[in-house]
């Protein structure tokens, strides 16, 4: 049995939509699921860098929006949680191509979140693999 979202695909969407810095990108949601989300990523010349690749901070990007869903389809889209930490192993190059992003959360602790995403391009072949640390912020009035 499949747990239930804590936000609709469309808040997600709504979510895209209103994040000036996602905005840049073009992120499309394309699938999402209790705790995983898969974000397109359209090819842009503003996103290449000298040679024709798309630059790795736009990989690193999509890897960490794509998380950042993926958490609230856990716990909603008000809960405060931040990246403390991604790492990206750049495996290949993509060049002038849609790029498909998949998150998925491995662990939601009380305090840390630890999940994995990789960026492919359309034909499957990964480019980039990014295991990422999210940390749960904790209000005044909940201490």
């Amino acid at each position: 049995m499949d747990a239930q979202l804590a936000v609709t695909e469309e808040e997600l969407r709504e979510v895209l939509k209103a994040s000036p810095f996602a905005r840049i990108y073009d992120f499309r949601l394309d699938f999402v699921a209790y705790g995983e989300c898969r974000l397109l990523m359209p090819f842009q010349e503003a996103l290449e860098r000298p040679g024709g690749i798309v630059s790795g901070s736009a990989l690193m990007t999509a890897a960490d929006v794509a998380m950042w869903l993926a958490i609230m389809t856990r716990l909603g889209k008000d809960a405060p949680a931040v990246t403390t930490e991604i790492t990206t192993a750049f495996l290949s190059s993509a060049r002038r191509e849609e790029i498909i992003c998949a998150a998925k959360v491995m662990r939601l602790g009380q305090r840390r979140i630890y999940g994995i995403a990789e960026c492919r391009n359309d034909q499957g072949k990964l480019i980039a693999h990014h295991p990422i640390n999210y940390i749960r912020l904790i209000h005044q009035t909940e201490r």
